[in-house]
């Protein structure tokens, strides 16, 4: 087994002289749901945590907290959690267009992808990079954590989309063309619409990502990319991490229409937890003009902050919270977006992202250590063992074989 319940050993070693003390010590049976996640291959298709690698005092070893510095994802969580491991992204904030632009965005995601490959070689007793579905169990069996490398936003490679082969080399095997804002590569869902889609260059991107065997993702698009995506993409797409729109309408999420045509294309939906494309989050003027003043005060710029300034922001916003509340999701509302994909999408559709370390996080949820909750949640809703270890990682890796085969085609 790759993570164990508490010992009996001593127990029975005692009772062995003494029957009355040794039916004492015999372990009841464990529920179900705890069976069922232990013998999963559970993963995340997206954390945002190599945002913190660099961070000095910032250690994947070390237990966390996410009241105290924010963060999500650490190798003591993941093993409350049992969590196997996951894609850690290569996020790139989308900056200016152009060459100076394209030339900014690709190095700044090579040192995000070099950071990445740090990280697994520091602690290379504990994790190991994973290049394709089938090294999974090996690495479980050498009683590691595998770790698949991702890129959110495709603006390193929008000037020249044979740069994927390049991150392809350095491990890529998921991307995505946007993130919030339209690029060259395509339509954003948050963001006003240039190409009616893919750009030229975005369908090369495809292209592109079908002939190296990389993933693509659409998650952040617009539905327009994604009709595209589903017309030109010869292998299944995976959204690592959305929601429903049917439970909550947001443009970060998909309505049934395209569920439906995700999982006739074979694809997959990986549940978000992102409270505010879960529940109305109302816009309190007093409230953003304090957030924003908290951001110009501490000199963040973008997601990057030092250690001083995450605390400094923790600090803030949670005066900032308790002065103009505004609700949150939780456990509740996840589930009713999984339960929900999984009914018109089916179970072979369906899978789990916390969008940790990148805003994600809701209550009940807060990071990777409370995720034998979902499993709980889905087999109390009538899932069984093998229906749980699909959603967990069978579905994403099942996608990510097909994409490795519709390459070798």
């Amino acid at each position: 087994m790759r993570r164990f319940a508490v010992p009996f050993a001593i127990l029975l070693l005692a009772g062995a002289a003494d029957p009355a003390l040794a039916a004492k010590a015999k372990p009841k049976p464990e529920p179900a749901w705890v069976v069922a996640h232990r013998d999963a291959i559970v993963l995340d298709t997206h954390y945002d945590t190599p945002a913190l690698f660099h961070l000095p005092g910032w250690d994947i070893l070390d237990r966390h907290s996410y009241a105290v510095d924010g963060s999500q994802v650490d190798l003591p969580r993941m093993i409350d959690g049992g969590v196997d491991g996951g894609f850690f992204a290569i996020f790139t904030p989308q900056g200016a267009r152009g060459i100076e632009g394209n030339r900014a965005a690709r190095d700044y995601a090579l040192v995000r992808a070099t950071e990445i490959h740090e990280m697994v070689a520091k602690h290379g007793d504990k994790f190991a990079l994973a290049l394709k579905a089938d090294d999974v169990p090996k690495i479980l069996a050498a009683h590691k954590r595998f770790v698949f490398i991702s890129m959110e936003n495709g603006s390193p490679v929008a000037g020249d989309v044979s740069l994927l082969q390049g991150f392809y080399a350095l491990g890529l095997r998921m991307a995505g063309p946007v993130h919030f804002l339209t690029n060259d590569l395509g339509d954003s869902a948050t963001d006003k619409p240039e190409w009616g889609g893919l750009s030229p260059a975005g369908k090369q991107f495809v292209a592109e990502a079908n002939r190296l065997g990389i993933v693509l993702d659409a998650s952040h698009s617009a539905d327009s990319v994604l009709d595209d995506m589903l017309k030109l993409s010869k292998a299944p797409i995976i959204l690592s991490h959305s929601g429903c729109k049917a439970i909550f309408d947001n443009p970060r999420n998909i309505d049934d229409e395209h569920l439906r045509a995700l999982a006739a294309h074979g694809g997959v939906i990986q549940i978000n937890a992102f409270s505010n494309y879960m529940v109305p989050t109302p816009k309190i003027p007093e409230r953003e003009a304090a957030l924003g003043k908290l951001i110009k005060d501490i000199g963040m710029t973008g997601r990057e902050m030092t250690p001083e300034q995450r605390k400094a922001f923790l600090a803030g916003k949670k005066a900032i919270d308790a002065k103009w509340p505004v609700p949150r999701a939780n456990l509740d509302d996840y589930m009713k977006h999984m339960l929900h994909a999984i009914q018109v999408a089916g179970i072979d559709h369906v899978g789990v992202s916390g969008d940790f370390d990148g805003g994600g996080g809701i209550d009940g949820l807060e990071s990777v250590a409370d995720y034998p909750k979902i499993t709980q949640r889905l087999m109390a809703a009538g899932y069984s063992k093998e229906d749980v270890a699909k959603v967990w990682g069978g579905n994403a890796l099942r996608v990510l074989r097909e994409v490795e085969a519709a390459k070798a085609k």
